[in-house]
């Protein structure tokens, strides 16, 4: 009965997502969009190391609760300012093979690379309005001058043969007024 209470807290229609809703829903690449948008677009590694992902991270990767993965958090940029916070986690598993070079990223982005293979299939999007009290909100407003009383955020698992990891992004207010 948990799981299915953790599954349904992220939805699969952002209501009330205002101006927001069509990046929300966009099935694209946020990267290409971004880059389409703005004429200086950048990516800045703010938190990259091996942990224990969220639990419902991990229940949605189908993995056990005590293996790391890599978690890459990083600051997509619009005109040198902060507009998404993305939050990926990378099981180890999932760095072999064609995937090998994700964890080696840096300052690229990871979309360009997902997008950039046919064979990658994405799950459906979920979405979900983080309160202050999440650990994605947290960390996503450590880049804020000052804190929203939400944040929008969307998720899916993106797979290649037998990998699979998850990309979570966050909106930042910043999107909608540059």
């Amino acid at each position: 009965m948990k799981q299915k209470k953790l599954h349904s807290a992220w939805v699969v229609n952002p209501i009330l997502a205002g101006r927001l809703k069509p990046w929300l829903i966009e099935k694209g690449s946020l990267t290409l969009r971004l880059q389409k948008r703005y004429a200086a677009f950048g990516v800045n590694p703010v938190n990259v190391r091996y942990a224990k992902p969220i639990f419902d991270e991990a229940l949605r990767l189908v993995l056990p609760s005590y293996k790391t993965a890599l978690i890459r958090e990083v600051l997509l940029l619009g005109n040198h300012q902060s507009v998404v916070f993305a939050h990926s986690v990378l099981p180890r598993t999932s760095l072999r093979g064609e995937w090998n070079g994700l964890g080696k990223l840096g300052n690229k982005p990871l979309g360009e690379a997902l997008f950039a293979n046919p064979q990658v299939k994405r799950a459906p999007l979920r979405f979900k309005k983080l309160a202050p009290h999440h650990v994605l909100y947290q960390h996503a407003v450590k880049h804020l001058s000052t804190k929203p009383e939400y944040l929008w955020a969307r998720r899916s698992v993106f797979s290649l043969n037998c990998a699979s990891i998850l990309v979570t992004e966050v909106f930042l207010p910043q999107l909608l007024s540059t």
